[in-house]
């Protein structure tokens, strides 16, 4: 079972792996000379080895997984390319979109300055699953992502091919905010024999801590009926 540790920058830790906690605004590699995630946390952990296995977007905060030895990542990397670790994710949008839940299906294309687009047709095939829920009170809507691929900017580009940017994501059209209203919210894969379901809520951005009480109460990721 997972080792649980009382470090700010993790969620749990087992001997072979360990989930840490992304702060959003953070970019995951060093980046004009500012440290990134995986640099801090190394040193945050005395330089323990660690091998990252997948990565986040500096706007976005949550849960990233990294192996504490070579073999450890080989194992995780197949896992991902066979599509046997789910990750889901939260995000807000002050904007309604076309559609309450579904497929975003497309391709990825590089745009100007950085950006991506979704298309009908090319290589990069781009796949999420979503479910929202609308918050009356705040006029807010939350999602419950879960990309089948993993693209560059992918859920940011998908949310905006709805009709509702990320608040906060401004790059993509989302209403300036105090953060950007993504959030790897949690992990499901199975290693070696062993169930592994880690969740976290966000713990910061004022949006999030306005539907806190909404988040407490919609079901875990692996509960809902995610189409096959």
């Amino acid at each position: 079972m997972p080792l649980y540790t009382n470090h700010t920058l993790i969620a749990y830790e087992h001997p072979d792996f360990l989930v840490a906690i992304k702060p959003a605004g953070l970019s995951f590699h060093q980046e004009d000379g500012e440290a990134g995630f995986v640099e801090v946390l190394r040193h945050e952990l005395g330089g323990m080895p660690l091998w990252p296995v997948h990565r986040l977007d500096k706007l976005t905060s949550g849960l990233l997984l990294f192996a504490k030895n070579a073999e450890v990542a080989r194992y995780f990397g197949d896992a991902f390319a066979e599509h046997r670790i789910n990750k889901y994710y939260l995000a807000l949008s002050d904007k309604k979109p076309s559609k309450k839940q579904g497929w975003i299906k497309g391709a990825m294309e590089k745009g100007r300055g950085g950006s991506w687009r979704l298309c009908r047709e090319g290589e990069l095939k781009a796949t999420t699953q979503f479910f929202s829920f609308g918050d009356k009170a705040t006029a807010k809507r939350l999602f419950v992502l879960r990309p089948l691929s993993g693209r560059t900017h992918q859920l940011r580009v998908a949310l905006k091919s709805l009709g509702s940017p990320i608040l906060g994501d401004e790059r993509y059209g989302g209403t300036p905010a105090d953060r950007g209203y993504l959030h790897a919210w949690a992990l499901d894969f199975d290693y070696r024999g062993e169930q592994q379901r880690i969740l976290l809520a966000p713990e910061t951005g004022f949006a999030f801590q306005d539907l806190k009480e909404q988040l407490a109460n919609i079901p875990a990721p692996w509960d809902l009926a995610w189409p096959k």
